[in-house]
């Protein structure tokens, strides 16, 4: 496991953090090629550190893996800009300080990957068969009920209404 550290760089830490979270875990050439076209300068920053990371440890892009890519916020800079009527302004320059490390992509992970995609492509197959027999049950309940709605119909034709009488007839 290989790593490289930039401190001092001036680039907001908050804005840095969002492009370092989608590099962490990635391999090592496809989180080169999404920094390479993400339009961010954190992003064109965090690419040097990689590429130093992976050339620190002697590794290939296609055979690594990002471990960890964390960014630390570092000293602020601190200016003034006039402002109306005698008074002033604060601007914030923060700094950020950049860790990356790179690992080489194991075996053991890929292999714990497929026992788990298939363990779940087993479970998918069995939930698949119990929800075919929740709506072949359905369809038998909803013909029931579709029966019985006819039958009560049936019945309510067949009653007799009371003759109704007028208001003025006693």
């Amino acid at each position: 496991m290989s790593k490289a550290i930039l401190k001092f760089i001036r680039v907001a830490p908050l804005k840095a953090r969002l492009i370092a979270r989608e590099v962490q875990g990635m391999n090592a050439e496809y989180a080169l090629a999404s920094l390479e076209f993400t339009p961010n300068k954190a992003a064109k920053i965090i690419s040097k550190v990689l590429t130093s990371a992976l050339a620190n440890g002697g590794l290939e892009a296609s055979n690594a893996v990002v471990k960890s890519c964390r960014v630390d916020r570092g000293p602020v800079l601190k200016r003034f800009r006039p402002r109306a009527r005698g008074s002033a302004s604060k601007i914030r320059k923060p700094m950020a300080h950049i860790f990356v490390e790179v690992g080489l992509e194991t075996a053991t992970k890929k292999v714990a990957k497929t026992t788990t995609t298939t363990a779940k492509s087993t479970n998918k197959e069995t939930k698949a068969k119990d929800s075919s027999k929740k709506t072949t049950t359905s369809k038998s309940v909803a013909k029931t009920t579709k029966s019985a709605n006819k039958t009560s119909s049936t019945k309510k034709e067949t009653k007799t209404t009371k003759p109704t009488t007028a208001k003025g007839d006693k």
